[in-house]
């Protein structure tokens, strides 16, 4: 269970953009708590989840890739230790797959194919780390419509 209020407040905008379909209103309280955290000099906890959320309101891909390569950087910083206290149930490992998966779609977008297959291939490789509730099928469905994606023809 979270216990970290501004890992909560992201959730609110997750919950806004992903069950509401509010993006634009996600985006608004993502730069916000951005700013509260003190952006990229913040606790790595908060700006590797409010990064990574960040990246999925994106309109531009460009963007989305700055933000994604925001939330890789910071997960460098994390440790077990730090996400326990804050009640996220996953170790430090267990966010990779969903930051590469991410990385990987970004450069499938831009067209970047080795980048987005070595990104793939890092996701694939941390998997095992998730068990199999309903957060690892979702990354492992995410992983199976981008290995089809980047299927050579």
């Amino acid at each position: 269970m979270i216990t970290d209020a501004t890992l909560a407040r992201i959730d609110q905008g997750v919950q806004l953009h992903h069950q509401q379909g509010q993006r634009e209103a996600a985006r608004d309280l993502f730069a916000q708590i951005w700013d509260e955290i003190g952006g990229e000099r913040g606790d790595p906890l908060h700006v590797c989840v409010l990064a990574h959320a960040m990246a999925d309101v994106q309109d531009d891909v460009h963007q989305e890739l700055v933000w994604d390569l925001r939330a890789m950087a910071a997960v460098e910083l994390l440790t077990d230790g730090r996400v326990a206290q804050a009640g996220v149930t996953l170790p430090v490992a267990g966010l990779y797959p969903s930051l590469h998966l991410n990385l990987a779609e970004c450069y499938r977008k831009l067209g970047d194919l080795d980048r987005a297959r070595d990104h793939l291939r890092r996701a694939r490789a941390g998997i095992g780390v998730l068990g199999d509730d309903g957060y690892a099928q979702l990354i492992k469905g995410g992983l199976e419509r981008l290995t089809e994606q980047l299927a050579p023809e």
